[in-house]
């Protein structure tokens, strides 16, 4: 399997052949603790994920709400670095070799890691795709172009005030799938109905060929398969996060069960995309 975008090219594929959504799944690298935080990552498409959104740990990750942002402080708590985010892409990696693995965060690790060392490093790990949620259109010469010369894919972000005007702007340079944000402001709060997400949909299709994922605000099954049956992807973040944080003890750390109850409630996700258009 060709890893970079062709890797999430064939996922796409494979999925339409299937004539079903996806399941991506957001999780925190290190998360919380670099060995539960493999174990999680390790277990994701067994428990029906399609594909992983895996979170660089930052200390101002602004476009994240409280939930993530405490998923962030847990892992940095426990030592995560970006050159660790890599190395736990790698160890999946060795056993799995057809899941996406997009890498979501800022701008400011990239940077101080030197881009095109990142780059390299990110690909030789084994993913497939960035998420930089600070990196405008605009700035596309900073790491989206150099990414995307590599083979590693650009997913770009459109949100509810992304007008047709902006739209095109967007969608130049992205590539692998389009990532759209339902609701106007941070992770896990609030949630769209199911008529602004397909009008949406219809929208964002109407400019492009790529699938079309929605994330922000799918906390339950149910609110998952509404967005399977008109999006090619539903994206959890988090009710996946909170999900580990019920798991902890009471200083925070890994208990018996926190692998176990994460991948327990990712399947029920799964189910309900799976089942979404049956």
């Amino acid at each position: 399997m060709k890893a970079g975008v062709g890797r999430i090219d064939a996922k796409f594929a494979a999925l339409k052949d299937e004539g079903r959504a996806g399941l991506g799944v957001f999780i925190t690298a290190g998360d919380p603790d670099a060995r539960t935080s493999a174990a999680i990552l390790k277990g994701l498409p067994g428990a029906g994920a399609d594909m992983v959104e895996f979170g660089m740990p930052f200390t101002d990750p602004m476009a994240d709400g409280p939930a993530i942002q405490e998923a962030s402080q847990r892992a940095l708590k426990a030592g995560m670095t970006l050159k660790g985010t890599l190395a736990l892409v790698r160890g999946f990696r060795q056993d799995d070799k057809t899941t996406p693995i997009i890498l979501m965060g800022y701008y400011n690790p990239i940077y101080a890691y030197g881009v095109d060392a990142f780059i390299s490093d990110a690909l030789d790990a084994g993913a497939d795709g960035l998420i930089v949620v600070d990196l405008p259109p605009e700035e596309d010469d900073e790491l989206c172009i150099p990414a995307l010369k590599r083979g590693l894919g650009f997913i770009r972000l459109a949100t509810p005030t992304t007008d047709d005007k902006r739209l095109p702007k967007v969608l130049t340079n992205t590539a692998g799938f389009v990532y759209y944000v339902s609701i106007a402001g941070i992770t896990g709060t609030a949630s769209a109905s199911s008529d602004m997400i397909t009008g949406a949909v219809e929208r964002l299709k109407r400019h492009t060929d790529l699938p079309v994922c929605v994330g922000f605000g799918i906390k339950t099954p149910d609110q998952a398969a509404d967005v399977a049956r008109v999006a090619d992807g539903a994206i959890v973040g988090t009710a996946v996060v909170n999900a580990i944080k019920d798991s902890l003890d009471g200083d925070g750390s890994a208990t018996d069960s926190t692998v176990s109850d994460t991948l327990a409630f990712v399947k029920t996700l799964a189910d309900g995309v799976r089942g979404a258009r049956a």
